[in-house]
């Protein structure tokens, strides 16, 4: 067997990856081949000039080194030189060592050390994989370090080359921005030497002939949210009626050693279990904020995802230990206790709180998207998937109607109205009656 490019990926190297284009992305739908046509083209180069380097990044070392070095890298490969070894790959520094001493590199974009090291090198070609988890500033920092001047083994210079991949997120998203739109993200204004941009949409459709029916089916059932990015591969916008604006979220400035903005007075963990963890079912909330001396809000992290329930426990009490919270916040309208012997089997000494929703997703979130309008609550990080689906909850929003349910937002909610428990006080008239709507205190 041999590697056989798919129709999309046959396009992509024709329409973009062999043009005068510096910065390449491509997006579209889940498993289109857009990760293996990158390895492809980056071995290849590697292997044509000797002594290159290039690297390859994801948001997390861990899911570089599940995706590219235990997943994709030694399958394309075996495709490509079916006689010949995968090479080693070399865990200490982090890449792999090619006969013609060729370097490719593998990193995460979250451990400071690591970054320090592949910061330290130039390359020939830089590759960001599921860029949709990636801030803007990533991207920035990156091409600086595309530099390395390589000669071919036909005496030619080998290409300076930035690649790009994801499943598209928003129209709001960086790259939308930068490739489609050609505007930069910071300043509004229209990107310099805009030629050296280019991009390619690459669908499931491009890849059936890898590709099981019963998945296609999948695909095409999923909400009308999901199957607009993983089967039609489309960005999308954002809806009028959402209870949060993009340009209400704003990314706080870290440290210069990466350290929080602030020093925190007090940070929760809040969980939102799903009663499954099936493909195509509900994610497991897990949000973590903080309340800093500042008396502002902010998001430290967001460990969401579709996991068994020993798995989330197990998740949830690792993220309460490495930010030393000083609580776990989870509702206890569907499986409280279930939840709570589940964490408390990881750790009995945890300090867990039970919230009860006496009010609708809605309602409960309309206070703590006040606070982001008032710019009290800034987050840590890029938080793109918590993002997205903040900015897709609706003042409508009905989770049988649009078939997803926002864990991520629940998670986060609960974890802001637990650090500013006047949101949900009720205030009084005069003469003693209640009335309607939170108070925005923040002493």
């Amino acid at each position: 067997m041999s590697f056989h490019f798919n129709p999309g990926q046959a396009r992509a190297i024709s329409e973009l990856l062999t043009t005068t284009c510096r910065f390449c992305l491509m997006y579209g739908g889940s498993r289109s081949g857009k990760t293996a046509l990158a390895v492809f083209c980056i071995i290849d180069r590697a292997l044509i000039a000797d002594e290159s380097r290039h690297l390859i990044v994801r948001r997390t070392a861990g899911a570089a080194v599940r995706a590219i070095v235990k997943d994709t890298f030694p399958k394309v490969w075996k495709l490509k030189f079916p006689d010949v070894p995968v090479p080693k790959y070399n865990s200490q520094l982090g890449c792999y060592v090619l006969p013609n001493k060729a370097e490719i590199w593998i990193g995460g974009l979250n451990d400071d050390n690591a970054v320090e090291r592949i910061l330290g090198n130039e390359y020939a070609t830089i590759y960001i994989n599921e860029a949709s988890e990636v801030p803007y500033t990533s991207f920035t920092l990156l091409r600086s370090r595309l530099a390395q001047v390589c000669i071919k083994r036909n005496g030619k210079e080998l290409a300076q080359k930035f690649y790009l991949d994801l499943n598209p997120t928003t129209t709001h998203h960086w790259t939308f921005k930068v490739f489609v739109q050609l505007i930069d993200p910071e300043s509004g204004e229209a990107m310099a030497a805009a030629e050296r941009y280019g991009f390619i949409q690459i669908n499931p459709t491009d890849n059936l002939a890898n590709l099981s029916d019963d998945y296609m089916i999948d695909l095409k059932s999923l909400s009308s949210r999901a199957k607009k990015r993983f089967y039609d591969g489309n960005y999308g916008a954002d809806d009028d009626a959402a209870l949060w604006r993009r340009d209400w979220i704003k990314i706080a400035s870290l440290g210069p050693n990466g350290d929080w903005p602030v020093e925190m007075r007090r940070i929760v963990v809040a969980i939102d279990p799903a009663a499954t963890s099936k493909p195509g079912s509900d994610e497991t909330g897990i949000v973590a904020v903080g309340l800093g001396v500042d008396g502002r809000g902010y998001v430290l992290a967001d460990e969401s995802g579709r996991y068994k329930p020993e798995e989330w426990a197990r998740v949830v009490v690792a993220l309460y230990r490495a930010l030393d919270a000083d609580c776990i916040v989870a509702e206890i309208n569907n499986g409280g206790e279930m939840v709570e012997s589940m964490v408390r089997a990881q750790d009995n000494l945890i300090k867990y709180k039970g919230v009860h929703a006496s009010r609708g997703k809605v309602t409960r979130a309309e206070p703590i998207a006040a606070l982001y309008e008032l710019k009290k609550i800034s987050h840590c990080e890029e938080f793109s998937e918590l993002v997205d689906q903040m900015c897709a909850v609706t003042i409508d929003f009905s989770r049988s109607d649009q078939g997803w349910s926002p864990d991520r937002v629940d998670a986060l909610v609960w974890a802001i109205t637990e650090l500013f428990p006047k949101l949900t006080a009720t205030r009084k008239r005069g003469n003693g009656a209640p009335l309607a709507g939170p108070s925005f205190s923040m002493v």
